[in-house]
């Protein structure tokens, strides 16, 4: 099993930066691929940002060039750097780990984001 806290969401303008945590906890050796989903009001979920444990990293379209996702290996915690946001970025973020093939998959409860002037 593993844990995860999520923190870093808030209010911001257009143009403003914000940067989430995703703390794990419990059975951290099984964990391959750490990395946040998001979902807006009448909207599905979709993948925002991944990043595996060689530090190969992926990133959805919208957010190429604005959001940068990191590890930290020693405190077992991923960092999503959002800069430059827009109102479309509102959405809960939700942290997650998967562990290899994915066969397990651990969320986080969730942290709102939202981008208004």
């Amino acid at each position: 099993q593993v844990q995860l806290v999520e923190s870093g969401g808030g209010l911001v303008q257009p143009g403003g930066s914000l940067r989430l945590s995703c703390a794990a906890s419990g059975s951290i050796f099984s964990i391959y691929t750490m990395g946040w989903y998001r979902q807006a009001p009448g909207k599905e979920r979709e993948l925002v940002a991944s990043i595996i444990r060689g530090g190969s990293t992926h990133y959805e379209d919208s957010v190429k060039g604005r959001f940068t996702i990191s590890r930290d290996g020693a405190k077992n915690t991923a960092y999503l750097q959002m800069n430059s946001l827009k109102p479309e970025d509102t959405a809960v973020y939700y942290c997650y780990v998967a562990t290899l093939s994915s066969s397990s998959v651990y969320w986080g409860q969730g942290t709102q984001v939202t981008v208004s002037s």
